[in-house]
């Protein structure tokens, strides 16, 4: 694919190029106007930092803004963009510990090189690298630091989520169900991963899984309809009148598969200390234990847990649960 068809498929690409253009403009009036050097630099690093946001994968917006850094002498900036980049590539602890007592003008735009060659943004040069250079131990080592990483940050999940489509369409299916349920029990609202997840069990017929995947994503985006056309399609791959339609897994499936979420999400979260309930005598304070503990989940900001209980909660007839499922969705995005 040519560099201008790529352009055209990734809009956000597009304008992150633009924007990195015009701050490395901006640093050129900086050097040839001394007189307006700093207003000038000031307006480059606000556009570095668009190019950033606008594409977080191109590692070129990364190198660029960390350049400027170093041109302003702006060690803790510098700092603040490796702790960002690290962030993203899961809060590895052996990454983060890099960043304790060093010298970030000197080293810095080294070591983000460093974490750029080991960990590419870009899911195809990630796999390159890795499917050629170090094969099926690679991928046992990326699937065990998956294991242990960090991926409630949204640009976190999505980066090791593209990587997880890399290893499915290599064929690596067991690998990619295992670790693309560790990212959703970090972030349940990734409704792209989840739909990925859905169409590869229903690639293998393994009905209900697809089924609870595509439920998810239905839940998250009510407008794509995915788990009503899978339904619809299951229908019309039936053959004769005596096949009874299938209308969805039994409510104990359905709740095994959201307790199982929520037991992965309760292995890996780290909340907050729990917080003790105010005992209350009167009986009008009563509230049901399991809203309780949403409320107890939240408050500790265990929000992954408390999506997964709300989930169970409606799956089981719970209602009331739709509320406080509406309210911790806001609270994730």
């Amino acid at each position: 694919m040519s560099e201008s068809q790529d352009l055209l498929q990734h809009p956000r690409r597009n304008l992150g190029n633009r924007y990195r253009s015009t701050a490395q403009k901006f640093a050129k009036l900086a050097k040839a106007d001394p007189a307006r050097a700093a207003e000038n630099m000031a307006w480059a690093e606000q556009n570095a930092r668009q190019a950033i946001l606008h594409d977080f994968t191109d590692e070129r917006n990364w190198r660029y803004l960390a350049e400027l850094k170093v041109l302003n002498e702006d060690a803790d900036g510098l700092h603040a963009v490796l702790e960002d980049v690290f962030i993203i590539l899961g809060r590895d602890p052996e990454n983060l510990d890099q960043l304790s007592g060093i010298d970030y003008l000197g080293v810095g735009r080294e070591l983000l090189e460093a974490a750029f060659a080991r960990d590419a943004l870009d899911p195809d040069a990630w796999w390159e690298r890795l499917s050629t250079t170090e094969g099926d131990e690679g991928i046992n080592e990326f699937a065990e630091r998956c294991r242990r990483l960090d991926f409630r940050d949204q640009r976190a999940n999505i980066v090791f989520g593209r990587r997880l489509e890399r290893l499915r369409s290599a064929g690596h299916e067991e690998v990619f169900i295992e670790l693309a349920k560790h990212l959703l029990a970090h972030r349940p609202i990734n409704h792209e991963l989840w739909l990925e997840m859905g169409r590869l069990h229903e690639r293998r017929n393994e009905i209900d899984e697809a089924w609870s995947c595509y439920d998810q994503v239905q839940q998250l985006r009510p407008h794509l309809k995915e788990r009503d056309r899978f339904l619809e399609r299951l229908k019309g791959n039936m053959d004769g009148e005596e096949k009874k339609p299938w209308s969805g897994p039994s409510i104990d499936h359905r709740k095994a598969f959201l307790e199982g979420m929520q037991s992965l999400t309760e292995r890996i979260s780290s909340p907050a200390e729990p917080i003790q309930p105010a005992e209350e005598n009167s009986e009008e304070n009563q509230v049901h234990p399991d809203e309780a503990k949403l409320a107890n989940l939240i408050e500790q900001g265990d929000l992954q847990s408390a999506f997964f209980l709300a989930r169970r909660l409606l799956a089981s007839g719970e209602g009331w649960a739709e509320d406080w499922l509406v309210q911790i969705q806001s609270q994730m995005v």
